[in-house]
């Protein structure tokens, strides 16, 4: 079983027991997170796609972790005018685990 979601802008393909990182979203360690944007469904080799959302499917997930990636260096240079701006920031992200996914017609 197979779904695609979006949160944060961006679209996921995740199957049950997957982690994956996100955007950050609310919620503690422990949470249970259920994402009710599912753009596709495939369950048995019987493939939903939805118009935009698929109706009645729902992805199940468990909030791992709420931390902070490495730090990326952002350089800025302007050859010829003495132009060089530095700049960093550490993206803030949620690590969730699909429990279970959900879809009734």
């Amino acid at each position: 079983m197979l779904a695609v979601i979006k949160t944060g802008g961006k679209q996921y393909l995740v199957s049950p027991n997957q982690k994956i990182k996100i955007e950050k979203i609310k919620g503690k360690e422990g949470d249970e997170v259920t994402f009710s944007d599912v753009l596709l469904l495939e369950k048995d080799n019987n493939i939903e796609i939805g118009k935009p959302l698929v109706k009645g499917a729902k992805v199940i997930g468990k909030i791992l972790k709420q931390g902070r990636n490495k730090k990326i260096t952002i350089l800025k240079y302007k050859s010829k005018t003495r132009y060089r701006k530095k700049k960093g920031h550490r993206q803030p992200f949620t690590e969730i685990e699909i429990k279970n996914i959900e879809y009734s017609k």
